[in-house]
Protein backbone atom coordinates (compact mmCIF):
# COMPACT_ATOMS: atom_id res chain seq x y z
CA UNK A 1 0.00 0.00 0.00
CA UNK A 2 1.64 3.22 -1.20
CA UNK A 3 2.06 5.94 1.39
CA UNK A 4 0.46 9.24 0.41
CA UNK A 5 2.65 12.36 0.43
CA UNK A 6 2.60 14.12 3.78
CA UNK A 7 0.60 11.33 5.42
CA UNK A 8 1.67 10.51 8.97
CA UNK A 9 2.17 6.95 10.15
CA UNK A 10 -0.85 7.22 12.42
CA UNK A 11 -3.04 8.56 9.61
CA UNK A 12 -1.86 5.77 7.34
CA UNK A 13 -2.73 3.15 9.96
CA UNK A 14 -6.16 4.71 10.46
CA UNK A 15 -6.77 4.52 6.74
CA UNK A 16 -5.67 0.89 6.66
CA UNK A 17 -8.04 -0.06 9.46
CA UNK A 18 -10.90 1.72 7.68
CA UNK A 19 -10.05 -0.09 4.46
CA UNK A 20 -10.04 -3.39 6.35
CA UNK A 21 -13.55 -2.66 7.68
CA UNK A 22 -14.80 -1.79 4.21
CA UNK A 23 -13.05 -4.67 2.45
CA UNK A 24 -14.56 -7.18 4.87
CA UNK A 25 -18.00 -5.56 4.74
CA UNK A 26 -18.15 -5.15 8.52
CA UNK A 27 -21.17 -3.27 9.85
CA UNK A 28 -21.72 -1.35 13.10
CA UNK A 29 -21.15 -3.58 16.11
CA UNK A 30 -19.09 -6.17 14.22
CA UNK A 31 -15.87 -7.24 16.00
CA UNK A 32 -12.53 -6.17 14.58
CA UNK A 33 -9.42 -8.35 14.57
CA UNK A 34 -7.55 -8.33 17.88
CA UNK A 35 -4.66 -5.95 18.51
CA UNK A 36 -2.26 -8.85 18.02
CA UNK A 37 -3.85 -9.73 14.67
CA UNK A 38 -3.78 -6.11 13.51
CA UNK A 39 -0.17 -5.77 14.63
CA UNK A 40 0.84 -8.81 12.62
CA UNK A 41 -1.32 -7.98 9.63
CA UNK A 42 -0.23 -4.36 9.34
CA UNK A 43 3.39 -4.94 10.28
CA UNK A 44 3.52 -2.31 13.01
CA UNK A 45 3.89 -2.20 16.79
CA UNK A 46 1.03 -2.75 19.19
CA UNK A 47 1.37 0.81 20.48
CA UNK A 48 0.96 2.13 16.93
CA UNK A 49 -2.19 0.06 16.51
CA UNK A 50 -3.57 1.35 19.81
CA UNK A 51 -2.92 4.98 18.83
CA UNK A 52 -4.66 4.50 15.50
CA UNK A 53 -7.65 2.81 17.13
CA UNK A 54 -7.97 5.58 19.72
CA UNK A 55 -8.01 8.17 16.94
CA UNK A 56 -10.70 6.21 15.09
CA UNK A 57 -12.69 5.90 18.30
CA UNK A 58 -12.75 9.70 18.57
CA UNK A 59 -14.35 9.70 15.11
CA UNK A 60 -16.86 7.04 16.19
CA UNK A 61 -15.54 4.72 13.48
CA UNK A 62 -14.52 2.10 16.01
CA UNK A 63 -15.66 1.39 19.55
CA UNK A 64 -13.16 0.12 22.10
CA UNK A 65 -14.81 -1.98 24.80
CA UNK A 66 -12.19 -2.52 27.46
CA UNK A 67 -11.91 -6.16 28.37
CA UNK A 68 -14.02 -7.22 25.38
CA UNK A 69 -12.27 -6.00 22.24
CA UNK A 70 -12.73 -3.47 19.47
CA UNK A 71 -15.85 -3.19 17.32
CA UNK A 72 -17.02 -1.20 14.34
CA UNK A 73 -18.59 2.05 15.57
CA UNK A 74 -21.80 3.76 14.53
CA UNK A 75 -19.95 6.47 12.57
CA UNK A 76 -22.29 9.09 14.03
CA UNK A 77 -21.96 12.80 13.33
CA UNK A 78 -20.98 13.61 16.93
CA UNK A 79 -17.37 14.42 15.96
CA UNK A 80 -18.71 16.88 13.38
CA UNK A 81 -20.81 18.58 16.08
CA UNK A 82 -17.79 18.92 18.35
CA UNK A 83 -15.56 20.19 15.56
CA UNK A 84 -18.03 22.78 14.27
CA UNK A 85 -18.81 23.98 17.80
CA UNK A 86 -15.11 24.44 18.55
CA UNK A 87 -14.50 26.12 15.19
CA UNK A 88 -17.35 28.57 15.80
CA UNK A 89 -16.48 29.36 19.41
CA UNK A 90 -12.85 30.09 18.55
CA UNK A 91 -14.00 32.90 16.28
CA UNK A 92 -14.16 36.33 17.91
CA UNK A 93 -17.28 36.59 20.08
CA UNK A 94 -18.41 39.74 18.28
CA UNK A 95 -17.93 38.36 14.79
CA UNK A 96 -21.39 38.31 13.16
CA UNK A 97 -20.13 35.73 10.68
CA UNK A 98 -19.24 33.16 13.33
CA UNK A 99 -22.43 31.19 12.68
CA UNK A 100 -23.22 32.54 9.23
CA UNK A 101 -21.59 29.67 7.36
CA UNK A 102 -23.42 27.00 9.34
CA UNK A 103 -26.76 28.79 9.02
CA UNK A 104 -26.29 29.23 5.28
CA UNK A 105 -25.64 25.51 4.80
CA UNK A 106 -28.70 24.60 6.83
CA UNK A 107 -30.76 27.15 4.89
CA UNK A 108 -29.74 25.71 1.52
CA UNK A 109 -30.49 22.20 2.79
CA UNK A 110 -33.92 23.05 4.15
CA UNK A 111 -35.01 25.24 1.24
CA UNK A 112 -34.25 22.37 -1.09
CA UNK A 113 -35.91 19.72 1.03
CA UNK A 114 -39.06 21.66 1.92
CA UNK A 115 -40.12 21.51 -1.75
CA UNK A 116 -40.00 17.74 -1.66
CA UNK A 117 -41.82 17.71 1.66
CA UNK A 118 -44.61 19.79 0.12
CA UNK A 119 -45.24 16.98 -2.34
CA UNK A 120 -45.09 14.09 0.12
CA UNK A 121 -46.64 15.23 3.41
CA UNK A 122 -49.88 13.46 4.26
CA UNK A 123 -52.94 15.08 5.81
CA UNK A 124 -52.10 13.45 9.14
CA UNK A 125 -48.57 14.82 9.04
CA UNK A 126 -49.81 18.30 8.17
CA UNK A 127 -52.14 18.18 11.16
CA UNK A 128 -49.23 17.19 13.39
CA UNK A 129 -47.23 20.17 12.13
CA UNK A 130 -50.20 22.44 12.84
CA UNK A 131 -50.46 21.04 16.36
CA UNK A 132 -46.78 21.79 16.97
CA UNK A 133 -47.32 25.38 15.81
CA UNK A 134 -50.33 25.62 18.16
CA UNK A 135 -48.16 24.41 21.04
CA UNK A 136 -45.54 27.02 20.11
CA UNK A 137 -48.23 29.70 20.33
CA UNK A 138 -49.42 28.39 23.69
CA UNK A 139 -45.85 28.44 25.01
CA UNK A 140 -45.39 31.99 23.72
CA UNK A 141 -48.55 33.17 25.47
CA UNK A 142 -47.35 31.53 28.68
CA UNK A 143 -43.98 33.25 28.37
CA UNK A 144 -42.08 29.99 27.90
CA UNK A 145 -39.31 29.44 25.33
CA UNK A 146 -40.01 26.62 22.88
CA UNK A 147 -36.74 25.55 21.21
CA UNK A 148 -37.59 21.85 21.46
CA UNK A 149 -40.92 22.40 19.70
CA UNK A 150 -39.07 24.31 16.99
CA UNK A 151 -36.68 21.40 16.55
CA UNK A 152 -39.52 18.87 16.53
CA UNK A 153 -41.24 20.89 13.78
CA UNK A 154 -38.25 20.67 11.46
CA UNK A 155 -37.63 16.99 12.20
CA UNK A 156 -41.25 16.09 11.49
CA UNK A 157 -41.27 18.22 8.35
CA UNK A 158 -38.72 16.00 6.61
CA UNK A 159 -39.62 12.63 8.13
CA UNK A 160 -41.75 11.64 5.08
CA UNK A 161 -38.67 11.81 2.85
CA UNK A 162 -37.36 8.64 4.47
CA UNK A 163 -33.74 9.86 4.39
CA UNK A 164 -32.09 8.97 7.70
CA UNK A 165 -29.19 11.34 7.05
CA UNK A 166 -31.43 14.42 6.89
CA UNK A 167 -32.43 14.51 10.60
CA UNK A 168 -28.84 13.72 11.56
CA UNK A 169 -27.47 16.66 9.58
CA UNK A 170 -30.18 19.01 10.82
CA UNK A 171 -29.43 17.82 14.34
CA UNK A 172 -25.78 18.74 13.85
CA UNK A 173 -26.60 22.32 12.87
CA UNK A 174 -29.22 22.63 15.59
CA UNK A 175 -26.92 21.35 18.33
CA UNK A 176 -24.02 23.57 17.26
CA UNK A 177 -26.26 26.66 17.27
CA UNK A 178 -27.62 25.76 20.73
CA UNK A 179 -24.16 25.13 22.19
CA UNK A 180 -22.78 28.38 20.83
CA UNK A 181 -25.81 30.31 22.08
CA UNK A 182 -25.40 28.88 25.58
CA UNK A 183 -21.64 29.45 25.62
CA UNK A 184 -22.07 33.07 24.58
CA UNK A 185 -24.94 33.72 26.99
CA UNK A 186 -27.39 34.68 24.29
CA UNK A 187 -30.92 35.53 25.32
CA UNK A 188 -34.07 33.60 24.46
CA UNK A 189 -35.82 34.37 21.18
CA UNK A 190 -36.52 38.13 21.34
CA UNK A 191 -39.50 37.85 18.97
CA UNK A 192 -41.29 34.55 19.69
CA UNK A 193 -44.49 35.77 18.05
CA UNK A 194 -42.65 36.32 14.78
CA UNK A 195 -41.08 32.87 15.05
CA UNK A 196 -44.48 31.25 15.52
CA UNK A 197 -45.86 33.18 12.57
CA UNK A 198 -43.05 32.09 10.28
CA UNK A 199 -43.62 28.44 11.11
CA UNK A 200 -47.34 28.93 10.52
CA UNK A 201 -46.56 30.44 7.11
CA UNK A 202 -44.51 27.36 6.21
CA UNK A 203 -47.40 25.05 7.12
CA UNK A 204 -49.88 27.20 5.20
CA UNK A 205 -47.79 26.89 2.04
CA UNK A 206 -47.34 23.17 2.59
CA UNK A 207 -51.05 22.62 3.00
CA UNK A 208 -51.63 24.43 -0.30
CA UNK A 209 -48.95 22.23 -1.93
CA UNK A 210 -47.28 25.50 -2.88
CA UNK A 211 -43.65 24.48 -3.40
CA UNK A 212 -42.41 27.96 -4.28
CA UNK A 213 -44.36 29.46 -1.37
CA UNK A 214 -42.93 26.91 1.07
CA UNK A 215 -39.41 27.74 -0.09
CA UNK A 216 -40.06 31.47 0.28
CA UNK A 217 -41.48 30.97 3.77
CA UNK A 218 -38.45 28.92 4.75
CA UNK A 219 -36.10 31.58 3.36
CA UNK A 220 -37.87 34.28 5.39
CA UNK A 221 -37.58 32.08 8.48
CA UNK A 222 -33.83 31.79 8.02
CA UNK A 223 -33.40 35.50 7.38
CA UNK A 224 -34.80 35.95 10.89
CA UNK A 225 -32.44 33.40 12.42
CA UNK A 226 -29.43 34.98 10.72
CA UNK A 227 -30.49 38.48 11.80
CA UNK A 228 -30.87 37.31 15.39
CA UNK A 229 -27.43 35.67 15.38
CA UNK A 230 -25.85 38.86 14.00
CA UNK A 231 -27.67 40.97 16.58
CA UNK A 232 -26.60 38.75 19.48
CA UNK A 233 -22.99 38.78 18.25
CA UNK A 234 -22.99 42.57 18.33
CA UNK A 235 -24.42 42.54 21.83
CA UNK A 236 -27.50 44.48 20.77
CA UNK A 237 -30.52 43.94 22.98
Amino acid sequence: MRRMAGESRNSRLQRQVVELILDRGLGPGAPLPTEAELTAGLGVSRNSVREALKALQALDIVEIRHGHGTYVGRASLTPLVDGLTFRTLTRHAGDPGALAGILQIREVLEEGLVGRAAETLTEAQLRRLERIVARMEAARLAGRPFPELDRAFHELLYAPLGNALVPELLGVFWTVFSRVARARGWTDDPAPGTTVGRHRDIVTALRARDVAGARRAMAVHFRGIEARAAQESRGVG
